[in-house]
């Protein structure tokens, strides 16, 4: 499978993002910009933490990724919130769809996330001997 290049993310982003539950543009222009800005900010990130994901290829380190990437997107207020919790519940669906994981994986993964994006320590999943770099 080849990795979405950060392009096509950051348009998938602001696709949801206007189409989303009113939240974005609506309320006003200032708001909307600093929650779409926070947004692709979060695409970044959950981007980054999907790559060092890939290239550390640590055993047992997957909770550990989903906690700091999310922790890493919360920090762009809630448009960053709000992209983190996109595309976790759109990767954790399309993962217990396709690869067929099972619920249990999936909702430890959904903890992780959620343990970060609520300002929780990514360290709490680290695995030992991960090396420092992550």
């Amino acid at each position: 499978m080849k990795v979405p290049t950060l392009s096509l993310l950051f348009t998938v982003v602001i696709l949801a993002c206007l189409v989303s539950e009113g939240q974005c543009w609506f309320s006003s222009v200032r708001r909307g910009a600093s929650f779409a800005k926070g947004a692709v900010l979060g695409a970044r990130d959950m981007y980054r933490g999907y790559r060092d994901m890939r290239r550390a290829n640590w055993r047992n380190s997957d909770k550990y990724f989903h906690a700091r990437a999310n922790y890493d997107v919360a920090r762009h207020g809630p448009g960053g919130r709000w992209a983190a919790r996109v595309i976790s519940n759109a990767r954790e669906n399309w993962q217990g769809s396709v690869s067929g994981r099972g619920y249990e994986d999936t909702r430890a993964d959904q903890e992780a996330n959620r343990w970060g994006r609520n300002g929780g320590d990514p360290n709490r999943y680290r695995p030992r001997d991960l090396p420092d770099r992550y």
